[in-house]
């Protein structure tokens, strides 16, 4: 929930309640695109997370300073008028941005570091319903209570959330499986360099980084532009809000538990092969129903969307496991933060390439081409190796 939180004020919240404050649009995309940045580039310094743990400063010291800045970048918001003082803001925020990604990194490596392979399905699953949870509770449900009770109770609500993980964190027990190499900072930043080596020298870092470009294409694609497919196919904005707002949610978080249990039971490899070839059989079967239906299909549409929204979940769950068992424990927040960058750059490029698509050729043949581009990653995911415990 820590993860998904700030995620969704900063994404959903904030630029609706900025431009319901009269802030200019353009002001308000120039904040959004700032604030995204450090998620994307995350792995940039998660070398540091990495390099600099000592017997008292662990991951989990990370993880509760970065949770420290992120509540005290937000007590500001208090008292800072939008209006007047935007610029002031952006500095508060971008600084929370950073320490939220850079948080999201600690907890992924000391997932990494603690779970036992044969549980990371189940526990990727958990985590991402506390995600989508957070992010819901903090997006859309922001902009409900924020009517309710007044914007500065958001703000409180936020800063509770981040610091009741934290509170959670003190009180639990931490049993780190790798065992740090003693010394000074040279010294293991050294032998983070000699890992780091070996780890780019690896076949499954550079096919990880493939699969995680182009893995989820079909689903990234359909995601982008199920609001304007439907609207486009006669469904009014309220329907199109409460699809995002309940079924779609649900049916991931369903998904995510059933991806993670049964990832755990077949092995990674072998779910995220079945549940990559579901996700493009629905949408295959989307594609059909809709250029043979057309605006006719109706509750059609809304299943089959529904239905490929629980194959994202069970995908996402089952990737994400997957992704940590081709990860180098001693290199948790670094590896992972590439595998998760190259997913994000998979979530930009089919955003993208989607949208020229549809405007040639149609959603339906937009949504065969690259759902065809995903089952690439099927030969893909055969060929890669875990890493040894």
């Amino acid at each position: 929930m820590s993860e998904g939180a700030p995620i969704g004020y900063i994404w959903w919240a904030l630029p609706t309640r900025l431009r319901a404050e009269g802030v200019e649009v353009e002001h308000i995309t120039a904040l959004t695109s700032m604030l995204v940045l450090p998620w994307v580039f995350k792995f940039v310094w998660s070398p540091l997370i990495d390099t600099l743990q000592t017997r008292r400063w662990t991951l989990r010291s990370w993880i509760l300073s970065t949770q420290f800045i992120m509540g005290a970048t937000l007590i500001p918001l208090f008292f800072l008028d939008t209006l007047t003082d935007l610029s002031l803001i952006m500095v508060f925020l971008f600084a929370h941005a950073v320490s939220a990604a850079t948080q999201d990194a600690a907890i992924d490596a000391l997932a990494i570091a603690t779970v036992p392979p044969q549980e990371r399905g189940r526990i990727n699953a958990w985590m991402q319903v506390g995600m989508l949870a957070g992010r819901s509770l903090l997006g859309g449900g922001a902009l409900i209570m924020a009517v309710w009770f007044g914007n500065k109770v958001v703000t409180a609500l936020l800063i509770a959330v981040i610091y009741s993980s934290s509170t959670l964190l003190i009180i639990s027990k931490q049993h780190l499986k790798v065992d740090k190499e003693a010394g000074t900072f040279g010294t293991r930043f050294r032998s983070f360099l000699s890992h780091a080596s070996r780890t780019l020298k690896g076949k499954s870092t550079w096919l990880g980084l493939l699969f995680a470009g182009i893995g989820g294409t079909a689903f990234e694609a359909v995601g982008a532009v199920a609001g304007p497919f439907l609207i486009d196919r006669g469904f009014s904005t309220e329907n199109v809000g409460a699809f995002f707002a309940f079924p779609s949610v649900i049916a991931m978080i369903v998904g995510a538990l059933a991806g993670g249990y049964i990832s755990d039971r077949i092995g990674k490899q072998a779910a995220v092969v079945l549940f990559l070839l579901a996700m493009v059989v629905d949408i295959l079967v989307l594609a059909s129903a809709d250029a043979l239906l057309g605006t006719s299909a109706g509750t059609l549409l809304i299943i089959l969307l529904s239905l490929l929204y629980f194959c994202i979940g069970l995908f996402t769950a089952g990737s994400y496991a997957l992704f940590m068992d081709i990860t180098d424990p001693r290199l948790g927040a670094t590896q992972f933060s590439a595998f998760m960058g190259a997913t994000n750059g998979c979530e930009s490029w089919s955003t993208f390439t989607a949208g020229k698509l549809v405007a040639t050729t149609g959603y339906p043949l937009t949504f065969v081409i690259m759902s065809c581009i995903s089952l690439l990653a099927v030969p893909i995911v055969r060929s890669l190796k875990q890493q040894q415990e």
